[in-house]
C-alpha cells in the first residue's frame, strides 16, 4: 500500500508546471482575452514566503505577481488559491514538526482582507497571528477581515 502523501509532498509535486496558456473559449467570456499563467505550487509558496512581518497579501495580489513574472494577462485563480492552501499545510506540517521558520500562511488573505477559515488553525490561529503583528481584525457575521488591509500589501512584483 502506498503512503499517504504529506504536504510537503504536495507542495514538490510541480505537476509540469510553471506554464503559460492561452485563454479560450468559456474562459475567454470570464477571464478576458490573452493567456493565463499557471504557477507551479512552489512559485505560490515562494511568493508567500516574502511576505514581511506586518505586511500583507491577497490571493489577487500573488495572481499578479506571477502574471508579471510569466509575462502573461492573468495569473490564475483556480491553481493560485489551490497551491496558497497546500503552502499554508506544509507551512503547518512543518512546524509541527518543530521547524522555526516556516511560510508565514497567515499573511496571505482572500479578497477583500478576510482571512482564510480553510488555513491551519482556523480563523482563531489566524486572529492571533495578525494581531500579535500589529494588525487589527474586524469580525463580521462569522468572518474575520484585517483593519485597513490594502494599506499594508506587499510589493510582490
Amino acid at each position: 500500500m502506498a503512503r499517504k502523501k504529506t504536504w510537503a509532498d504536495k507542495l514538490d509535486d510541480s505537476k509540469d508546471l510553471p506554464k503559460v496558456v492561452r485563454i479560450e473559449g468559456k474562459l475567454s467570456r470570464k477571464w478576458g482575452e490573452g493567456t493565463c499563467a499557471i504557477p507551479s505550487p512552489r512559485d505560490v509558496d515562494a511568493l508567500m514566503k516574502r511576505i514581511p512581518k506586518g505586511k500583507l497579501a491577497t490571493i489577487d495580489s500573488l495572481r499578479k505577481a506571477i502574471a508579471a513574472q510569466h509575462q502573461a494577462t492573468i495569473g490564475c485563480p483556480l491553481t493560485t488559491g489551490i497551491f496558497a492552501w497546500i503552502a499554508a499545510h506544509a507551512a503547518d506540517e512543518q512546524e509541527q514538526a518543530g521547524r522555526k521558520r516556516i511560510t508565514p500562511y497567515w499573511r496571505t488573505l482572500k479578497a477583500r482582507g478576510e482571512l482564510n477559515s480553510k488555513y491551519p488553525g482556523g480563523l482563531a490561529n489566524l486572529k492571533s497571528r495578525l494581531e500579535a503583528e500589529g494588525h487589527q481584525i474586524l469580525t463580521k457575521g462569522g468572518r474575520c477581515f484585517v483593519v485597513d488591509f490594502d494599506r499594508r500589501l506587499a510589493a510582490l512584483s
